[in-house]
């Protein structure tokens, strides 16, 4: 089945990409054809967009404040028949009435130059600046530490948790080569140990290193090679009392979320 989705905002549009992208990984065998349209914010700008759904009919997901720009939007599509639906309405209607405030017509508003954003941006370069075990003078700065064997997606998750505004640093845990002791000392991080089944690290492994153009059968993706070293890393995480997180069948938004989860509950112990 093919489907036309036109996204209007008034900002950047980031919000609504995620949530049609979140909206259509539940269905199957559906061929998206996106009509991307941010910074909508006049009529005339408005009125070319409306010619081209009219060529193009589907779905239209929407986030326009301003009160003109959207009436005229609805009015369009259903004069077009064609549905056309503002994702965030449900959530800012629950909340002007808990909070009793009306919301701030303010396009973009999200993404103000605020404290939270500057913050954000040092947590990306601190993060990137300690990377795969640089650095570990530093890491009694961070928020979290993540400890694991190689290709356990701690770069990926340590990226993805800078995103979101925590500072991560990460270490390989190697068999043969001791953690730096700075790693036992710790204070302020939450080091979580990441582990993975052998059988999708070998796979995984023996991926990269064909991308790589290098041999596929070596120690590093040997299968009992590999288990050993699995094993090792649990039992160190164990013997430390670490929080330990199986990235075996997680994404890294799911790995990203019980890190997170783990963060805010030792934050609100007393």
């Amino acid at each position: 089945m093919r489907l036309h989705l036109h996204l209007l905002s008034d900002s950047t549009g980031e919000t609504l990409e995620t949530i049609a992208k979140a909206a259509l990984a539940q269905y199957d065998d559906v061929e998206t054809i996106r009509h991307f349209w941010p910074m909508v914010r006049s009529e005339a700008h408005l009125q070319r967009i409306l010619h081209e759904i009219a060529q193009n009919p589907g779905l239209v997901l929407f986030t326009l404040v301003n009160p003109e720009t959207r009436a005229t939007l609805e009015a369009q599509c259903r004069a077009l028949g064609l549905p056309a639906v503002a994702p965030l309405d449900p959530v800012t209607d629950a909340l002007s009435a808990l909070l009793g405030q009306t919301a701030k017509a303010r396009p973009g508003r999200q993404h103000a130059l605020d404290a939270a954003y500057f913050a954000r941006v040092e947590a990306i370069q601190f993060t990137i600046a300690h990377d795969d075990g640089i650095a570990p003078e530093d890491w009694e700065e961070a928020d979290i530490v993540l400890a694991g064997v190689s290709r356990s997606s701690k770069t990926p998750t340590s990226i993805y948790l800078a995103n979101r505004g925590y500072k991560t640093a990460n270490i390989p845990i190697v068999m043969e080569v001791p953690p730096p002791p700075a790693l036992f000392q710790l204070k302020r991080p939450l080091v979580v140990g990441l582990t993975t089944s052998a059988e999708r690290l070998v796979q995984v492994r023996r991926n990269r290193l064909l991308s790589l153009n290098q041999a596929p059968e070596t120690a590093y993706v040997d299968q009992d090679s590999v288990a050993r070293e699995v094993a090792f890393a649990r039992r160190l995480f164990n013997d430390r009392g670490w929080p330990v997180i199986d990235v075996t069948r997680r994404s890294i938004e799911e790995t990203a979320a019980a890190i997170i989860a783990l963060v805010q509950e030792r934050r609100a112990e007393p």
